[in-house]
């Protein structure tokens, strides 16, 4: 999780072959630009295994069942 505010520059690896994810250090074609509008909490990938780079969706976790056992994966990373 990334806080950002207005007047930052991301630059976000979306290929997952970046060194540094969830930055795109070598500037690809592929990297997204990200200048927010307003101060907000971003869930990025850092094992690049996502579907949804740079956004993180999860998939570097098993599956659970259940509401309650996702809450208690994403408040306490288990």
């Amino acid at each position: 999780m990334r806080q950002v505010k207005p007047g930052d520059t991301l630059l976000l690896c979306r290929c997952g072959r970046s060194s540094q994810l969830p930055d795109c250090i070598c500037a690809c074609p592929d990297a997204l630009e990200l200048q927010p509008e307003r101060e907000q909490f971003l869930l990025l990938c850092r094992c690049g295994q996502s579907q949804r780079l740079p956004y993180c969706d999860g998939r570097h976790n098993q599956p659970v069942q259940g509401l309650r056992a996702r809450w208690r994966r994403f408040w306490r990373g288990l």
